[in-house]
């Protein structure tokens, strides 16, 4: 496969805007990339997902319209869902954990990237650290 894997922490941000102004451009960057590229995701980023925005729900930051509106528009993306994910999770998910000091959820992400021999669009910095450390490169950077 080609394309990349896709984090949470860079696909929140296209409805939850950053107040960081180049963590916003890149997440604008990956979104506009999605016009002739694919991303995968770990089976667990529906969750995360739906989590982040309840959570932003509750803050009063959204309204459940809103949530629902984005929800609609991530369906409409070529976001690709890997199947195996936690087939990986015992072994090589936690392997991951415990070297990079990573939670699970993260790991996922980087284990994906591995297996695939795909870049990774992530904005969170322990998880960047962790995709040099394994020579995963960052998507678009």
């Amino acid at each position: 496969m080609s394309g990349f894997v896709l984090d949470n922490s860079v696909s929140m941000r296209w409805l939850l805007e950053s107040s960081k102004k180049a963590d916003q451009q890149y997440a604008e960057t990956v979104l506009k990339s999605l016009l002739n590229e694919e991303a995968i995701v770990p089976n667990l980023w529906h969750l995360e997902a739906s989590n982040v925005l309840l959570s932003a729900e509750k803050r009063l930051d959204i309204e459940a319209v809103e949530s629902e509106r984005f929800i609609a528009q991530l369906e409409n993306l070529p976001i690709i869902t890997d199947t195996l994910t936690s087939h990986q999770a015992f072994n090589r998910t936690m392997v991951l954990s415990r070297i990079y000091k990573l939670s699970s959820y993260d790991a996922s992400y980087l284990e994906l990237a591995i297996r695939e021999g795909l870049p990774l669009a992530t904005l969170d910095k322990d998880l960047i650290k962790a995709a040099k450390s394994s020579e995963i490169p960052i998507y678009l950077k």
